[in-house]
C-alpha cells in the first residue's frame, strides 16, 4: 500500500474510534437513567400517627403505587413536632426510595413559625403532587350568649365584633393552619377571639360542647358530624364558595368576609437530592394513582377533594399559600411555643 493511503487510513481508524468513544460516552447517563428502579421497597413517611387523616391517605395510595412501581410500599409514621420530624425525615433521605406525605404547614410555613426547624422546606423538599384539598369550618355551640339560636354566619360575626377578647377560639396548636387561619379571619372580619391551643381537633370540639370555646375552624368531616348529631353549628367554610364537602354549609365570604379563603391541604414530596427523572416518574404516576375512580372516592370519604396535580402546580400553591400565611405570620407576631 502506498505509504500515503496508509498513513490516511490510519488516521481516518483513529478518528472513527475517537468518535464511537466519544458517542458512547454521550450515551451513558441516558443508559444510567434507565438503571432499574426501585430496587428496593419504597418508604413512605407520614409525620402523624397511625389513624390520622395522613397515615389513611398514604396507606390508600400504598397498595396502587406498589402495583404501579413492582416495589412494596411501606408506610412509616415519625410523629412530632406538629410533623416536623417526619418531613425532616424526609428531607435528609438519600436511598432515593424515600418520599413523605405532608400536610401544608410542614411544606409551606414550618420555618417561618420556628427558625429552629432543621430543614428548609423550599430548598431541601422536592413537590411532587397536591393530593387534596379541603376548606375548614367555622364551628360554634348551638347556643351561647349574644347569639341567637337561629343567628345566620352575619349574624353570628356580628356578635363576635361585638364580644372582642371576651370570646375564645381553639386549635390543635400554635402555628397550625387552624392558628394562622383564624388570625387571618381576624384580619379580615374584625373580630377579637383570643387563642386556646389543644392537644388536637377533637378535644376542640370537646370544649366548644363544654362551652369552653365560642368559636373553632374543624376540619369538615369532624364539623359535620358534630352538626348532624344535633352538638354543634356550622357557620361557614373557609372555601371561595360552597365546598362539595360541606355543601349546606355556606362561605364565608357569602357572610360578607372579603379577601378571605383558606383551606388545608396534604400532598407528596421527595428529597430534593433525589434524581430528577425519578421524582417526575413518581409525580406521574402518584398524580395518576390520586385522580382514578377508587382513589378519588377514599379520599372524599376522608374529607378531601382530589387535586393530583403536577409538581408545577403544587409548587404554585406552596408559593400562594407561604405569601399569604407568611404575611399573617409577620403582622401578628406568631412564633411556635
Amino acid at each position: 500500500m502506498h505509504p500515503v493511503f496508509s498513513r490516511r487510513s490510519a488516521v481516518v481508524l483513529a478518528l472513527t474510534a475517537l468518535a464511537s468513544s466519544w458517542a458512547l460516552a454521550q450515551k451513558a447517563p441516558a443508559v444510567a437513567a434507565q438503571a432499574p428502579w426501585p430496587t428496593k421497597p419504597l418508604k413512605i413517611v407520614v409525620s402523624f400517627p397511625p389513624g390520622s387523616s395522613p397515615d389513611l391517605t398514604a396507606r390508600t395510595f400504598s397498595e396502587p403505587l406498589s402495583k404501579a412501581l413492582g416495589q412494596p410500599v411501606l408506610v412509616e409514621n415519625k410523629v412530632g413536632a406538629g410533623g416536623n420530624i417526619g418531613a425532616d425525615a424526609v428531607a435528609k433521605a438519600r436511598d432515593d426510595h424515600t418520599i413523605g406525605l405532608m400536610i401544608n404547614g410542614n411544606m409551606t410555613i414550618a420555618k417561618l413559625i420556628n427558625a429552629a426547624v432543621p430543614y428548609d422546606p423550599q430548598k431541601d423538599l422536592a413537590p411532587l403532587t397536591l393530593v387534596g384539598t379541603s376548606p375548614l369550618v367555622l364551628t360554634a355551640p348551638l347556643s351561647q350568649p349574644g347569639v341567637s339560636a337561629t343567628a345566620d354566619a352575619r349574624e353570628f360575626m356580628a356578635a363576635a365584633r361585638s364580644a372582642g377578647d371576651k370570646w375564645s377560639y381553639g386549635t390543635p396548636g400554635v402555628g397550625t393552619v387552624g392558628h394562622i387561619g383564624t388570625e387571618l379571619l381576624k384580619a379580615r372580619s374584625g373580630i377579637n377571639p383570643v387563642h386556646v391551643p389543644y392537644a388536637g381537633y377533637p378535644q376542640v370540639a370537646t370544649a366548644m360542647l363544654g362551652g369552653q370555646l365560642q368559636m373553632a375552624l374543624l376540619p369538615p368531616a369532624l364539623a359535620q358530624a358534630q352538626v348532624k348529631a344535633g352538638k354543634l353549628r356550622a357557620i361557614g367554610v373557609t372555601s371561595a364558595g360552597r365546598s362539595a364537602l360541606a355543601p349546606d354549609v355556606p362561605s364565608l365570604s357569602e357572610a360578607g368576609i372579603q379577601g378571605f379563603e383558606l383551606e388545608i391541604w396534604n400532598a407528596f414530596a421527595a428529597p430534593a437530592t433525589m434524581p430528577k427523572h425519578l421524582q417526575v416518574r413518581l409525580a406521574t404516576v402518584l398524580a395518576e394513582i390520586a385522580r382514578t375512580p377508587d382513589v378519588r372516592a377514599k379520599l372524599f370519604q376522608q374529607g378531601w377533594q382530589v387535586a393530583g396535580t403536577s409538581p408545577e402546580g403544587l409548587a404554585n400553591r406552596i408559593k400562594a399559600d407561604t405569601a399569604t400565611l407568611g404575611q399573617i405570620i409577620a403582622q401578628r407576631g406568631i412564633k411556635a411555643d
